[in-house]
């Protein structure tokens, strides 16, 4: 073997046993100096505006559907999600018509058809807020032939909007 290439492989080891013995310079940056500044005030959580309606019977229709129950001297219609009762109508053997919506409420319920509107007086009951109304009261039948919905208000209470199906008319047609 020639004696550069003996000088050459006596050079190159040194310079690798060198490179080995220095140390990798650090990649990572040095932290930023620690400043005690006041946490950011937390931001307001955001409120979700219900939407309004220039019209109420433009509003959706409360989910749920009628149910329709005859029980001795008594019909019934209710309206609910299966598991909550939100409105009934009844129809007692003195020919009354009781329009109950659970919950606490006002000594007023509002009813809104198409063609007519009226606020009711109301009484707290064991159920709920309480209307009554005779078999023969026009209310009755702008509730049953309103243009498909009609709106039960009770203050401190949502609204509802409920469909005028043939449970409605069903109770109103057995108290006459």
């Amino acid at each position: 073997m020639k004696p550069i290439y003996g000088h050459l492989a006596g050079a190159l080891a040194l310079t690798f046993t060198l490179a080995a013995c220095i140390p990798a310079p650090d990649s990572t940056p040095a932290p930023a100096p620690v400043q005690n500044r006041p946490a950011p005030a937390p931001s307001p959580t955001p409120t979700v505006a219900l939407p309004t309606y220039e019209n109420w019977i433009d509003a959706p229709q409360t989910p749920g559907d009628w149910a329709y129950r005859a029980t001795g001297n008594e019909s019934r219609a209710s309206f609910g999600n299966g598991t909550s009762l939100a409105f009934q109508m009844v129809c007692t053997p003195a020919k009354q018509i009781v329009l109950t919506r659970p919950g606490r409420g006002t000594e007023r319920m509002a009813i809104r058809t198409e063609t007519s509107e009226r606020a009711l007086p109301a009484a707290p009951g064991s159920e709920g807020t309480v209307a009554t109304l005779t078999a023969r009261d026009p209310l009755l039948d702008a509730m049953a032939l309103t243009r498909g919905r009609f709106a039960v208000e009770v203050e401190g209470q949502p609204a509802l909007f409920l469909p005028a199906w043939g449970e409605v008319t069903r109770v109103i047609e057995d108290c006459r």
